[in-house]
């Protein structure tokens, strides 16, 4: 009997152990990257103020080694979902960059030392249309494993695959905030796309 029930522990233990989602970040690709980057696991040593991080401006990047886009973001969110380390980005409908973003399975952001001020701020008035962002700010374009572009010069990139995307529907507005926010705004309604982060590195 007390066989019996060792067996149907140890099956109930195992059958959970199979259930239970996977909180940590999904190991995958290589352990350093070139210039320095180590890798790191976000849950337990991502230091930022997921609050402020976002408002200072980072980096997001898609594409491929035939073409890729960057542009600076100052919305984002950092969190779990679906039991996966999660992390969302949003980009508006005129971006060049969403063009990008609507056709990869992976993107990066990526933060940069506060010196480097120049890169965000130009990233975020110029439009890759007009030129290569990248190249005008002597700006050293590399892949990860997976094939999702970084630049080199970064102190830190998050890879994230994607798991969620979709545009926001003006009918769910609940508040004045988003209301107000698209009433006189060119660039047009954002998308969401929540990323699993599969990969991180910082110098």
């Amino acid at each position: 009997m007390k066989k019996t029930n060792l067996v149907i522990a140890v099956s109930a233990i195992l059958m959970l152990m199979v259930s239970i989602p996977a909180f940590a970040q999904e190991e995958s690709g290589e352990d350093q990257l070139s210039n320095g980057f180590k890798k790191f696991n976000v849950r337990e040593d991502f230091t930022e103020n997921g609050f402020q991080w976002f408002h200072d401006a980072e980096l997001l990047a898609a594409g491929d080694k035939e073409k890729s886009n960057a542009m600076t973001i100052g919305w984002g969110g950092i969190g779990t979902l679906w039991g996966r380390t999660a992390l969302t980005v949003y980009v508006a409908e005129k971006r060049y960059t969403k063009e990008f973003m609507d056709k990869a399975e992976y993107f990066t952001v990526m933060a940069f030392d506060v010196k480097d001020s120049k890169i965000l701020n130009y990233m975020g008035t110029k439009s890759g249309r007009d030129g290569d962002k990248a190249q005008a700010l002597g700006l050293h374009t590399a892949y990860t494993a997976n094939g999702t572009p970084y630049y080199t010069e970064a102190t830190m990139v998050i890879e994230c695959k994607i798991m969620y995307a979709a545009p926001f529907d003006p009918q769910y507005f609940k508040s004045d905030a988003p209301k107000n926010m698209y009433a006189n705004f060119p660039a047009g309604i954002h998308s969401m796309y929540i990323g699993e982060v599969v990969n991180a590195w910082k110098k």
